[in-house]
């Protein structure tokens, strides 16, 4: 009998057991189709897997521009009038520096360890050097928990479940405002990406990593989940399974279209 293990996705070592697509032009490990709505991709970013090769969406847009060409960016505008400092008539010549409160002094500094107290333990989190789609899958750590699950066959992966809250996955969030008939409240959780190796087709895998995911998602509070398959789409071409892999899964067809429908399960 294979030994099976369904782990949660919260560190590098368990990233990097993260199996590859069947389509080799998608990378699980560089997929930022979910997260981003405007720019996202499935396809293979060998980049994104070095250890702090790729920041957050905010370090890849900030700082000084690449483009040679361009010219400098001045610093201050020669044509502003130059800033009036206020005058304080009754102000001592002594002010200049701000008055002494003995109540603010030294709050940059962490306060006196308190043995009285209770410890707060440290929430998890996900180191910022590590790769970019990890910090992507880590970014709830420390509040909704993991956004990712592997399962494990005699220790070596055999399938990979992406999923969380709506509110972490905005393509979701778009493609639900298609259709009104979508109920607004409560808001589901959903199920963005599940697949298995060529390897380990046919051996229910999959369906074993849904079951744990809405086992794990109902424990969290949410009612619902929601998957969103891609129907004309192959097998190996597609993250995110056709509607009926989601049936046998225990899922009702909540929007009936020809390509993109919404599966729903209540939890």
């Amino acid at each position: 009998m294979a030994s099976i293990e369904i782990v949660d996705v919260t560190d590098e070592a368990r990233f990097g057991l993260v199996p590859p697509c069947a389509d080799p032009s998608f990378d699980h490990r560089t997929c930022d189709y979910w997260e981003d709505v405007d720019h996202g991709a499935k396809t293979t970013r060998p980049g994104w897997l070095g250890a702090g090769s790729i920041g957050s969406a905010d370090q890849r847009t900030a700082g000084s521009s690449s483009n040679p060409f361009a010219p400098p960016r001045a610093d201050s505008n020669p044509f502003l009038p130059a800033p009036k400092a206020a005058s304080n008539p009754f102000a001592s010549a002594s002010s200049a520096a701000p008055a002494r409160n003995p109540f603010l002094d030294d709050l940059s500094e962490p306060p006196d360890d308190n043995p009285f107290a209770p410890q707060r333990p440290g929430r998890p989190r996900i180191a910022a050097q590590a790769p970019r789609k990890l910090q992507l899958l880590g970014r709830g750590l420390g509040v909704f928990g993991s956004y990712a699950k592997l399962l494990l066959v005699d220790g070596d992966a055999a399938g990979y479940c992406q999923f969380g809250p709506l509110s972490a996955y905005p393509r979701a969030l778009r493609l639900r405002q298609l259709y009104p008939q979508l109920p607004d409240a409560p808001l589901p959780a959903v199920i963005t990406c599940i697949a298995t190796t060529k390897q380990a087709r046919r051996e229910g895998y999959a369906l074993q990593l849904v079951e744990a995911a809405c086992i794990d998602l109902g424990g969290r509070g949410f009612t619902a989940v929601e998957a969103y398959p891609e129907a004309p789409a192959k097998e190996d071409t597609t993250p995110a399974a056709r509607p009926e892999f989601w049936i046998r899964a225990g899922f009702t067809l909540a929007v009936d279209d020809d390509r993109y429908p919404v599966v729903r399960r209540d939890l």
